[in-house]
């Protein structure tokens, strides 16, 4: 039987970037237990790049990534709107703050200048012009790929049953075989925390939580141009699509567990309903729905290091909605803790101990 230096339970962009980064330095599992990687969470991101999206915790790891995205293709422009009623004027002003000491550019713009159809109530905006759209698709494949190429064995229909770590090693047994590695990683999403009960390990409080999606055809078809759009009060947003469609979100997030997630229909409405108080537009048609997870760590940033007490088992979970944005720099990071070497000049800026799962270690 092979023994593994690293084996990764999660097969979707956080466990697949990993591997990309470490696979030339070591021999690399990714366990999957779906049909193929990237079924949940990867496979139904809204697929956007915006260095705002979680925050000043998360900023530092979306704007080194944004380099690598854009040189590998995997960035198309967009840009954004963060647009608000006047009661909302203190959000924005706490908005445009948070970011002041940052290089992210954010314009006060006149939001109806913008967006064609605006009600009349949506007099304030920021604009976030870095925005881009992110080929979630595209770079999944490529991460899976470089892997690949490396070395790394990608097995799928494996899911985790058990992990003991005994005499230096990991005997990680799975509905698809039993495998061996010295270092077991916990790149599993929604599963993090159910991952570490299955392996020994006292888990953090990792939540999931669903997310709606909607696809629309709507009258006015939506307009060239058009950026991604988000209420500054977090009740929704909208990006727009190839032929004129619209993909809108209530940015929901409903408590779950981890699971097959599915769009319910209150969800659904309740995302029609807060468009139509943004706009003048009529949905002639809701074309898809989807639901997908995201799951948070307690304190709402990810976890990346080696577990306070079971120093062969490394937390790469709780990336949240961010993941996809994240994924580059993340991975490096990760591999240089991981690895135990410097890290890659793109993150060596980025303060590896927020992200450190000793945060949560109370004992």
């Amino acid at each position: 039987m092979t023994r593994y230096d690293v084996a990764i339970v999660g097969g979707g962009m956080a466990g697949t970037s990993l591997a990309a980064a470490i696979a030339p330095e070591a021999r690399v599992l990714v366990i999957e237990g779906e049909d193929a990687p990237g079924y949940h969470a990867t496979g139904r991101s809204a697929a956007f790049w915006s260095e705002t999206y979680g925050g000043p915790g998360i900023q530092p790891l979306t704007t080194a990534s944004g380099p690598i995205l854009q040189v590998g293709g995997f960035l198309q422009p967009l840009g954004s709107l963060h647009i608000g009623r006047a009661g909302d004027a203190r959000a924005v002003d706490r908005f445009i703050a948070e970011f002041a000491g940052s290089a992210v550019v954010l314009d006060r713009v006149d939001p109806a200048t913008v967006v064609p159809g605006l009600r009349p109530e949506w007099t304030l905006g920021v604009a976030e012009p870095s925005c881009a759209y992110i080929d979630v698709a595209g770079l999944h494949a490529h991460e899976l790929a470089t892997a690949r190429r490396a070395g790394a064995e990608i097995v799928t229909h494996a899911t985790l049953e058990t992990a003991t770590h005994a005499g230096g090693q990991w005997t990680i047994e799975t509905s698809g075989g039993t495998f061996r590695a010295d270092m077991l990683v916990d790149a599993a999403g929604a599963w993090a925390d159910m991952v570490a009960m299955r392996a020994g390990v006292r888990p953090l409080g990792m939540r999931p939580y669903r997310r709606t999606m909607v696809q629309l055809r709507t009258d006015p078809p939506v307009a060239p141009g058009l950026p991604h759009v988000a209420d500054i009060a977090g009740g929704f947003y909208f990006k727009p699509e190839p032929g004129g469609r619209l993909w809108l979100s209530p940015h929901d997030e409903t408590p779950t567990d981890p699971c097959d997630a599915a769009p319910e229909e209150i969800d659904v409405a309740i995302a029609i309903d807060r468009l139509e108080q943004a706009v003048d537009w009529r949905v002639e048609q809701v074309e898809r729905r989807w639901a997908g997870l995201r799951t948070f760590a307690p304190d709402r940033h990810p976890v990346y290091g080696f577990d306070p007490r079971n120093p062969a088992f490394f937390w790469c979970a709780g990336q949240g909605g961010f993941g996809i944005q994240t994924a580059p720099a993340a991975a490096r990071l990760a591999a240089a803790l991981l690895l135990k070497r410097a890290p890659d000049a793109i993150v060596a800026n980025i303060d590896a101990e927020r992200y450190a799962p000793d945060r949560f270690d109370a004992d």
